[in-house]
């Protein structure tokens, strides 16, 4: 698998098919893949990790969504100003775009699996010490 090409979240998941024994209808729905460095965030609070989730549930196919605020706060069981909450924080780290497309129209999230040098130590959750090791990784803003 080759790490250098940003490609959809769907074909990378061909490389490396999961086969589900004993499918039941809590799995018929589907599952979703939530990236490590996510789950253990300690600068991201629960309600941020499962909007991104949530997100990435919708943008399985695609490197980008677009569901309403309100299909988001019923599918998350919040209110709509909570979902906005936690939308604003991802966006704050660096994980989350939001492409605003008009007056009426739902926006356009785009999922940023990597982050910019001055977001990703922060969102790791790195100390000061580990930080010089991040100039090793390769982030959307260097070449």
């Amino acid at each position: 698998m080759n790490f250098n090409q940003m490609r959809p979240l769907g074909d990378i998941l061909k490389d490396k098919n999961i086969v589900l024994k004993g499918a039941d209808a809590a799995t018929h729905g589907g599952f979703t893949q939530v990236p490590n460095f996510l789950l253990k965030s300690k600068h991201l609070n629960a309600g941020d990790k499962m909007t991104f989730a949530m997100l990435l549930s919708y943008a399985w196919q695609n490197d980008f969504c677009f569901p309403g605020q309100t299909k988001l706060a019923v599918d998350l069981g919040l209110h709509e100003t909570n979902v906005r909450k936690h939308l604003k924080s991802l966006q704050a780290s660096g994980l989350l775009t939001i492409v605003r497309r008009g007056q009426g129209k739902t926006n356009i999230y785009e999922l940023n699996f990597k982050l910019m040098k001055s977001d990703r130590a922060k969102t790791l959750g790195l100390d000061r010490a580990k930080r010089p090791a991040l100039d090793r990784v390769k982030t959307l803003d260097t070449p």
